[in-house]
C-alpha cells in the first residue's frame, strides 16, 4: 500500500528479496540489478546534495523541508525491490528511450534515468531529478509501443522543462504569501470549528497547485508529442494514451472476479455471507475523503484527459498516419505485459499489501494464466492474512471497502474484512488440496500447505 506521498505527488510528480526463486519452474522472475540501482541511487544522493546547496536565504527551511521530502521517496524507490532494473525489460525500456533522445538535438546529454517499476498502481511519474517510472499497473494496459514511448516523452517533457523546481516555487510562495498566512492566523484564531476551517484551507492550497499541475500537464504532452513525431513512433498514440488514462480506474485486464467460482471447492464450499450485501452496506462504504467527485477529478495524477486530447489534436492530425507502433519489439512488449503483471502481483505481497496482492493473484487463478504461480502465492497470502488477523493487524494489510474500487475488488475487500480466523485455516487448507497434485514437487509450496494444514488442525475456537 505504497503510494507516493501526497505532498510528493502534488509537488513532484508532475535488495531483492529471494522468496520467490523457487518458482523459476513455473515462471523466471525479473533478475535485478543491483549495481545499477545503487548507481542511480547514488545519481539521486547527488542531486540532492546539489539542490540542498542552491537554497538561498528567502524561505531557506521551507525549501530544504521540501527537498528532504522529496529526496527520502526517491532514495526510498532505489533501496527497494520496486525497480525493474534486470537486463531484459531494464534493456527494452532503454531502447525506446535511446530512441526518443537520439531523435531530438535538445535531449542530448541528458541524465534522465528509466525504468519501469512493481508498483500496481497506473502511473509514470518524473520525480524531479532525472528519474523517471513508469508504473507496471499502467504498462499492463498499454496496447502497443508508441503508447509507451508517448509516456516516456511526456515524463522527459516534465523534466525537460523543469516542472518540479516549478512547481515546489509556486507552493511555496503560496504558502507564504501575505493573503495566506492572514487567512492561516485568522482560522487558528477562532475557537469553534477551527479543525474544519483548517482542513479547508489545506485543500484550498492543494487545489490551487493543481491549477498549476494543469497547465504543466498540457505543457508536457505538447513537449512530449513533440519529440514522439521525430520517432517514427504513431503520434495517435498521444490521444490512445489519454483516452487509456481517461477510463483506467475501470478498466479490467481480465474478467471481473468471481469470487463464488474461483474460491468454491468440494470439501469446502464458498460461503455467501461472506460477500452477502447488506441492507446499509452503501452507507457503509467509505469514500477516500471528503472531496466532491468534481475535486476528485482533479486530484488525478493525469486529469482532465478529454480537455487534453482536445489540445493536442490538431498537431496529431498534422502528423498523419503511416508510422509505427512498435519499433523495438512487439513480441518483447507483450511479453514484458505479462511478465510485469506477476512482478507486480508479487510485489504487493512482498509489501505486506494482502488486499491487492491477493486480487491480482485471484484474477490469474481464475484466467487460468500461470496457475501454479497465482496458486502458490493465494496459499502464502491467506496464510499472511490469518498471522495478521490472529495478531489484530489486519488494518495494515487491506483496503476498506471504498466506492472509488471497482464492484469486484470491493466483494473481496468485504470477504476479508468478514472471514472468520477458523474459515481462512479452512479456505487455505482446501485450496492447497485442490492444488496438491498440479504443484507436486515445489518444496515452498508444500511448505505453504503444511502451515496452513498445522493452523487449521491446532486453532481452537
Amino acid at each position: 500500500m505504497r503510494r507516493i506521498s501526497n505532498l510528493i505527488l502534488l509537488l513532484v510528480c508532475a535488495t531483492h528479496v529471494p522468496i520467490v526463486a523457487h518458482l523459476q519452474s513455473f515462471y523466471a522472475f525479473q533478475k535485478d540489478d543491483t549495481l545499477l540501482r545503487r548507481n542511480y541511487y547514488e545519481q539521486t544522493v547527488k542531486k540532492k546534495q546539489m539542490a540542498l546547496a542552491s537554497v538561498g536565504k528567502e524561505h531557506a527551511k521551507d525549501y530544504k523541508n521540501l527537498y528532504e521530502e522529496q529526496f527520502k521517496e526517491i532514495g526510498s524507490l532505489w533501496q527497494s525491490s520496486r525497480p525493474v532494473t534486470a537486463t531484459e525489460a531494464h534493456g527494452y525500456i532503454q531502447s525506446i528511450v535511446n530512441k526518443i533522445i537520439a531523435s531530438n538535438p535538445e535531449l542530448k546529454g541528458t541524465d534522465a534515468r528509466v525504468v519501469f517499476s512493481r508498483d500496481w498502481w497506473p502511473n509514470a511519474v518524473s520525480m524531479g531529478d532525472g528519474t523517471i517510472v513508469i508504473n507496471a499497473g499502467l504498462f499492463v494496459y498499454m496496447n502497443n509501443e508508441a503508447e509507451l514511448a508517448f509516456t516516456i516523452s511526456h515524463e522527459l517533457a516534465h523534466y525537460y522543462l523543469e516542472h518540479t523546481p516549478k512547481k515546489i516555487k509556486n507552493y511555496i510562495e503560496l504558502i507564504n504569501s501575505d493573503s495566506y498566512q492572514a487567512e492561516l492566523k485568522r482560522i487558528k484564531k477562532t475557537t469553534y470549528g477551527a479543525g474544519k476551517e483548517l482542513e479547508n484551507f489545506a485543500k484550498s492550497a492543494v487545489f490551487g497547485s493543481h491549477r498549476h499541475s494543469r497547465e504543466f500537464e498540457a505543457a508536457a504532452d505538447k513537449q512530449g508529442l513533440s519529440f514522439l513525431k521525430n520517432t517514427g513512433y504513431d503520434c495517435n498514440a498521444a490521444r490512445t494514451t489519454l483516452e487509456l488514462l481517461d477510463k483506467i480506474d475501470d478498466s479490467l485486464l481480465y474478467e471481473p472476479l468471481d469470487l463464488g467460482k474461483v474460491l468454491n471447492f468440494s470439501s469446502y464450499p464458498f460461503k455467501k455471507k461472506w460477500i452477502q450485501k447488506e441492507s446499509v452496506i452503501f452507507a457503509e462504504v467509505e469514500s477516500s475523503s471528503s472531496f466532491t467527485d468534481r475535486e476528485k477529478d482533479s486530484l488525478k495524477t493525469h486529469p482532465d484527459c478529454s480537455k487534453r486530447i482536445a489540445l493536442l489534436a490538431d498537431e496529431i492530425n498534422a502528423a498523419g498516419a503511416g508510422k509505427q507502433q512498435f519499433v523495438v519489439s512487439e513480441k518483447l512488449f507483450q511479453q514484458l505485459k505479462k511478465d510485469l503483471y506477476i512482478e507486480m502481483s508479487e510485489e504487493c505481497l512482498r509489501q505486506k499489501d494482502l488486499s491487492r496482492g491477493l486480487y491480482f493473484h485471484l484474477l490469474m487463478l481464475q484466467s487460468g494464466e500461470n496457475t501454479e504461480c497465482a496458486v502458490y502465492a493465494i496459499s502464502r497470502g491467506l496464510n499472511l492474512l490469518y498471522e495478521k488477523q490472529k495478531d489484530h493487524k489486519l488494518g495494515q494489510a487491506i483496503d476498506k471497502e471504498n466506492k472509488m474500487y471497482t464492484a469486484d475488488y470491493n466483494l473481496l475487500l468485504r470477504l476479508l474484512d468478514r472471514i472468520r480466523l477458523e474459515e481462512i485455516a479452512n479456505l487455505n487448507y482446501a485450496l492447497c488440496n485442490t492444488y496438491a497434485e498440479k504443484m507436486k514437487g515445489d518444496a515452498k509450496f508444500n511448505e505453504e500447505m503444511t502451515k496452513a494444514k498445522r493452523i487449521k488442525e491446532s486453532s481452537t475456537f
